[in-house]
């Protein structure tokens, strides 16, 4: 007799979750938008649920798509997220050692005796 196979299932609902939870909730604040941790922890989770209810498994065939398909959309997810979402580059931005613009705080701190040169950072925001 055949038994319902609860982890291997929890497993990919909770894969499922973790996509839909991070794209209508967790993208509301840059702590879990810019590097999604929930959306990890909750796949590490299913991981351990979908090896949990493949072990268990008498047949190995169903157990085997649904651990693929589980796995696909967590490597699907974690491509999207960190790869598809790269800011595209800018044309305008000043390359390393290239004389930097001139505004006055620059100008400021260049003139300020002991002062060997300026570090400027750029952030460039892309929202």
């Amino acid at each position: 007799m055949r038994r319902f196979n609860a982890p291997l299932w929890s497993g990919l609902l909770l894969t499922l979750i973790a996509i839909f939870s991070y794209i209508y909730l967790f993208t509301r604040w840059p702590i879990t938008r810019d590097v999604p941790w929930t959306a990890f922890v909750l796949f590490a989770l299913a991981l351990v649920l979908l090896v949990a209810g493949f072990r268990r498994a008498q047949r190995k065939i169903a157990p085997s798509i649904v651990t693929a398909i589980s796995i696909a959309l967590m490597v699907l997810f974690t491509v999207g997220v960190t790869i598809g979402t790269r800011t595209p580059p800018s044309s305008g931005a000043p390359a390393v050692g290239q004389k930097a613009p001139q505004f006055p705080a620059l100008a400021q701190a260049l003139a300020t005796p002991g002062t060997n040169g300026v570090l400027l950072v750029f952030y460039r925001g892309y929202w």
